[in-house]
């Protein structure tokens, strides 16, 4: 299952970053600000090879990243992730979830879609290569 990370889990939270991003993963520091801020939930698998992270504010939560370890994917780990996630956000207060998506992450988006996500809008060149990022927009009080 999953636990709620604490600074001793962010050296695994790196690792991850690394196997799924690469030279775009996040850096210590910020890591480590996900981890300590108030108003933001990272949950890591008990088995060290995914991790989730929202920040609230208000009555909207950013879903700031899933990430799956490449060898442990198709396990379900990001589906559990992300209904945790969407739970501990209605927790908070919040009414609507938001993320960005790369538009030729057809995986991850349909992950998303499954959940209840709809499209909103389209940043165009968001990320590096000038790859489109999907907006996408859950109604959290209407999950489930």
């Amino acid at each position: 299952m999953t636990r709620t990370a604490t600074t001793d889990d962010v050296a695994a939270i790196l690792a991850i970053e690394q196997a799924c991003f690469g030279a775009a993963a996040w850096t210590t520091g910020l890591a480590l600000a996900e981890v300590v801020g108030d108003r933001h939930v990272v949950l890591l698998s008990d088995d060290g090879e995914a991790y989730g992270a929202i920040s609230v504010s208000g009555d909207v939560a950013d879903l700031d990243r899933i990430a799956v370890v490449p060898e442990a994917r198709g396990r379900g780990l990001a589906r559990d992730l992300l209904d945790i996630l969407i739970d501990r956000a209605r927790d908070l207060g919040a009414e609507r979830m938001l993320l960005e998506v790369a538009a030729d992450n057809a995986v991850a988006k349909g992950l998303y879609e499954s959940a209840g996500f709809d499209t909103i809008s389209t940043r165009k060149g968001y990320y590096a290569g000038g790859v489109d990022a999907f907006v996408m927009e859950l109604a959290i009080q209407e999950w489930r």
